[in-house]
């Protein structure tokens, strides 16, 4: 395998962690799937409306048992909007996003006309419109996250598989359904692009891909954090920071910026704890661990974060803490880490656990989520974390 980027020789910055706190906060369950109809194991986060309706996507259940888009209304009566079929896409592993006019876009993992995927349409009214079925080749195979949205009405997102090389691709779908490949990853600038994409000011696109970056990790790259620069012909990549093992390995998602353009994720593995890392990476590709998960605080965090405006970091850990059974936890601003709920409180597990996806959070601070298992049917759950 040839030579990599490395980080284009950005240092990384490492911060001592603090220990940990680990004062629990409460948890109240305001839906549980029952695997059946109504869904079944959200692997996915949720997108909320002003009128406090909560969206998003199982990656199992409806009535094709393949996955649902759902509406959990703040009452806590669920509603399914659509369940998917094979002709659709099957097992949405990736939320959705919603515009002006009450239609929602996501992805499926598989399944459409070739059984690698597709990018769906779910109208106010329930109906399903696939607006590109993908091939793997050369259009990408396998897209594993959500969707984001320009003021055109455009949407772009990763494939995980496919493109030129089969190591992944960035894709734009127009109004019409018209797919273009506007990237194809090729081991040295990132390979299997998990996650999302974020967008700056400038339009420029950034993600994470779960290899390449370098020759790491026994020749495949641990993976990187990466910038997607559209205002050249064709769009050029730029490796912002490739992760050696000490600073964690495999980012699996999407990533946050803040007003200054630092990035901010996680690495689902390894780090000084072994557990998985929070990074920062600035404009400039300067990387800093930001904590550095050991198990008792939390491990594998699959998801990505959210900050708030005084710059506190929240997400989840898919497994560790008090139970093993996964966290959602905070970093303040000044590097310490608070475990704010251990799920499997209870020994049925009906509070929850696995939690895949990240969090949101509400004007009062309050957090909120899903998690993949548990719940009063053992199907997964949508929680919220009482802050106040």
């Amino acid at each position: 395998m040839k030579s990599g980027k490395f980080g284009y020789g950005l240092g990384l910055a490492l911060l001592i962690p603090t220990a940990g706190a680990h004062a629990q906060r409460s948890e109240t369950v305001l839906y549980s799937f029952t695997g059946q109809a109504d869904g079944s194991n959200p692997f996915s986060g949720l997108i909320e409306d002003k009128a406090g309706n909560f969206y998003g996507t199982t990656v199992e259940g409806g009535t094709a048992g393949v996955g649902a888009v759902y509406k959990l209304a703040p009452n806590g009566t669920e509603t399914v909007l659509a369940s998917l079929t094979a002709a659709d896409g099957t097992y949405p592993e990736g939320g959705v996003i919603m515009d002006k006019k009450g239609n929602f876009y996501g992805t499926t993992s598989s399944g459409g006309a070739s059984g690698f995927g597709t990018v769906y349409e779910v109208a106010p009214n329930g109906t399903v419109t696939v607006l590109h079925s993908f091939s793997g080749h050369p259009d990408g195979k396998g897209p594993g996250a959500g969707l984001i949205m320009d003021k055109k009405g455009k949407l772009y997102g990763t494939t995980v598989f496919g493109g030129a090389t089969n190591e992944g691709a960035v894709f734009e779908i127009a109004t019409d359904g018209t797919e273009k490949v506007r990237y194809s990853f090729n081991v040295t600038d990132g390979a299997f692009p998990a996650g999302g994409l974020t967008t700056d000011a400038s339009g420029n696109f950034y993600g994470t891909t779960q290899q390449g970056g370098s020759t790491a990790c026994g020749g495949a790259g641990c993976g990187e954090v990466f910038k997607l620069v559209t205002s050249s012909k064709p769009w050029t990549v730029t490796v912002l920071h490739a992760f050696t093992g000490a600073d964690g390995v495999f980012p699996e998602d999407s990533l946050v910026i803040d007003p200054s353009g630092n990035l901010y994720g996680t690495t689902e593995a390894d780090g000084a704890g072994g557990n998985g890392t929070v990074f920062k990476v600035t404009s400039a590709g300067v990387a800093t661990v930001l904590w550095a998960f050991t198990g008792a605080d939390g491990a594998q965090p699959y998801a990505g974060v959210i900050i708030d405006k005084k710059g506190n970091i929240f997400g989840t850990t898919m497994l560790g803490g008090a139970n093993n059974y996964g966290t959602v936890y905070e970093v303040t601003a000044t590097g310490k880490e608070k475990v704010l709920y251990s799920f499997n409180s209870d020994t049925n597990g009906t509070d929850g656990f696995e939690p895949y996806a990240g969090v949101i959070e509400d004007k009062s601070g309050n957090l909120y989520g899903t998690t993949y298992g548990g719940g009063a049917d053992a199907a997964g759950a949508v929680f919220k974390i009482n802050r106040n």
